[in-house]
């Protein structure tokens, strides 16, 4: 007996070759809308506050300014509050709870905070 082959015209998602296909470039695009540059004014940050091991950590943002600036920013906010700290991308955590420091010290740098 011969074994007949038929080809199956299946067709999920989208395709590939089209011009039009989400690439790698687009995602960059977008990312790089994403991390467009704010005055402090145009901002709206933030207050979380998580509990890592046990232990309160405050977290702010998120910041769409230039990197060295956010880290500036976090070193003087960290020397302010006599506490340790970070950033990580656009977001800054420090130890313990202090949102309300934090609320009153971001205003005075000329952030605009939600509440």
């Amino acid at each position: 007996m011969k074994s007949i082959k038929r080809s199956m015209d299946i067709k999920i998602g989208s395709s590939l070759d089209n011009d039009k296909a989400w690439s790698s470039d687009t995602k960059k695009k977008i990312k790089e809308i994403l991390k467009e540059k704010k005055s402090p004014n145009e901002h709206s940050i933030v207050f979380k506050m998580e509990k890592r091991r046990g232990k309160p950590v405050s977290i702010i943002g998120p910041f769409s300014i230039a990197q060295k600036e956010m880290k500036e920013l976090c070193k003087k906010l960290k020397k302010k509050l006599g506490s340790g700290g970070t950033c990580k991308d656009e977001w800054m955590e420090f130890q313990g709870e202090c949102r309300d420091k934090l609320k009153e010290l971001i205003k005075k740098e000329g952030f605009r905070t939600k509440s």
